[in-house]
């Protein structure tokens, strides 16, 4: 099939009424063929009004319970250092935005719910604010915590900090409901590449985009409505069951009635050694160095719960459509991947067991996470996220980092931001590139101290250590303690030899005071009283 005809069939199909769209996707079945292998049309100009998808749905929900939240805002701050082109900067930032529709978007409610309304493109304005080093990341914090209104649009904030004649910051501040940590990469893409031509006097080298936001969300609802989401349903249904565990680490602080967003990083060190271990085993249990880091994270959890029914999230890109690979938008994907883990189960076991639920889980990876919630309908708690508690992210190449072109005249880096958001209780994040690996911790403050998130990433990494060295071995054998630590807590804290005072104890001085003064008053309750006798 050509794409030509390919496109028309998936055009043809998206426009269908309802229940022919079901009695298509059946027929497509029984022939063996999948709607999934079918390019997404463009279809929006076919449509009064632009649907939500369904990732933007739950994000509008957010959005309406706490409107002055920052915990869904996506900044990237970039440092330009060299002779800066404000006119190619500014020129560069309004071809982003008229070339994706999604930074000109806003939404709107009404008595048919909510939908996305996609505004001309105009002139983006670029601040400019001259700082010292010293104030630049207060300023850049209190930026990001700037709300946003998703019914009025602007959801791209971009402001050029100047530190001196050479040396600016370009501050770029979104919301998730048009973007993910992907859209942000091609975002700095698109913005270099156009400087490093506008700068120069010569014209945009981007060809005009086939497809825009709007055209997946229409295509994901009706796709999903037509009977894939029950399709997919069914196999998570299967597999996570009715219980939804919420996973009990010991925490510092009782946890808060409502989630609170702010966190702080832990960054990690993995030795070479440890890495190369790492990627080895995986060669030889055929898996992935994903599957054997998620598989230790697992394993630790249980270690420090002792609960059997681990739920990590891992968040999927969601990008496995040529046509979406570069457009701006919130595509990013959760999916729930479980262990059953037990005490007496090897870590080869395990991994084995992570590995098949991981590649059954992107086999059925394009149902939305927030139509799983709906289906499970876990019990509603504003204390914790749904579903589980804890996240693996895995990034394979440099973690954060924006590739960026050489030819603009200017060096440009990532500005590491000093603020951190934790949208769950504890987040492992690893980075794979071909110098290694590398991890971090990522914690809600309001739960953990700095110490006991130490201690944890300590455990993780002797655990992994000794998991790699003897993967045969039972997991709950493995050592998490270093020496001195095995020594603070078996000796230090369990030295309970001490002189106690050679005192009568209190149901001796109490049977002492009732032989003296039997008679008197003991007890007042109210109008009744209880005397010694």
């Amino acid at each position: 099939m050509d794409s030509t005809t390919a496109s028309r069939i998936a055009k043809r199909f998206v426009l269908l009424a309802l229940e022919k769209r079901r009695q298509y996707l059946l027929k497509m079945r029984e022939e063996g063929l999948s709607l999934a292998s079918l390019p997404i049309p463009r279809v929006r100009e076919e449509f009064v009004r632009l649907p939500l998808s369904y990732a933007q749905q739950r994000q509008w929900f957010l959005w309406q319970f706490d409107r002055q939240s920052s915990a869904y805002h996506i900044p990237c701050a970039l440092r330009l250092r060299g002779r800066l082109d404000q006119a190619a900067l500014q020129a560069s930032l309004e071809q982003l935005v008229r070339r994706h529709d999604s930074l000109r978007t806003r939404f709107v409610e009404d008595e048919l719910g909510v939908a996305q309304q996609v505004a001309a493109a105009e002139h983006l304005p670029l601040k400019v604010t001259t700082l010292d080093e010293a104030a630049l990341q207060g300023y850049i914090q209190d930026r990001v915590r700037e709300p946003f209104d998703l019914a009025s649009g602007a959801l791209l904030r971009a402001e050029l900090l100047q530190l001196g004649s050479d040396d600016h910051v370009l501050l770029l501040v979104q919301h998730h409901i048009v973007s993910d940590g992907r859209s942000m990469q091609v975002m700095v893409k698109e913005l270099t590449h156009g400087y490093a031509h506008f700068s120069q006097g010569l014209p945009s080298p981007l060809a005009e985009l086939p497809l825009q936001y709007a055209d997946y969300a229409i295509w994901q609802r009706h796709w999903m409505e037509a009977g894939e989401q029950e399709r997919q349903l069914d196999y998570w249904r299967q597999r996570l069951g009715n219980e939804v565990p919420v996973l009990e680490l010991p925490l510092d602080r009782p946890r808060p009635s409502v989630q609170r967003f702010e966190g702080a990083r832990l960054p990690l060190a993995i030795s070479p050694d440890l890495a190369q271990a790492v990627r080895q085993l995986a060669q030889a249990r055929q898996a992935t160095p994903f599957m054997v880091l998620l598989a230790s994270f697992m394993a630790l959890l249980h270690r420090y719960t002792r609960q059997q029914d681990i739920r990590i999230g891992v968040p999927s890109a969601n990008r496995n459509r040529v046509e979406v690979e570069d457009l701006i938008g919130y595509f990013v994907n959760t999916l729930v991947i479980d262990g059953q883990c037990q005490p007496t189960l090897s870590f080869n076991q395990l991994l084995d067991q992570v590995k098949a639920t991981t590649l059954q889980a992107q086999a059925h990876q394009d149902l939305p996470f927030e139509q799983l919630v709906e289906a499970l309908q876990p019990e509603r708690n504003l204390s914790h996220n749904p579903l589980f508690q804890v996240m693996f992210n895995h990034q394979v190449g440099a973690p954060q980092q924006h590739q960026v072109p050489r030819d603009h005249g200017l060096d440009i880096e990532p500005v590491a931001l000093a603020g951190e958001t934790a949208q769950l209780d504890l987040t492992l994040n690893t980075h794979e590139d071909a110098q290694g690996l590398g991890a971090s911790l990522t914690y809600a403050t309001a739960l953990f101290d700095h110490a006991t998130v130490e201690r944890l990433g300590q455990h993780w990494l002797r655990l992994l250590e000794h998991m790699i060295t003897a993967p045969d071995q039972a997991i709950g054998d493995a050592d998490l303690l270093a020496t001195e630590e095995r020594q603070q807590l078996l000796e230090q804290w369990n030295d309970t030899a001490h002189n106690y005072p050679q005192t009568p104890s209190i149901h001796a001085l109490f049977e002492a005071q009732a032989r003296r003064s039997p008679d008197a008053t003991a007890l007042l309750f109210g109008e009744a009283t209880l005397t010694y006798a």
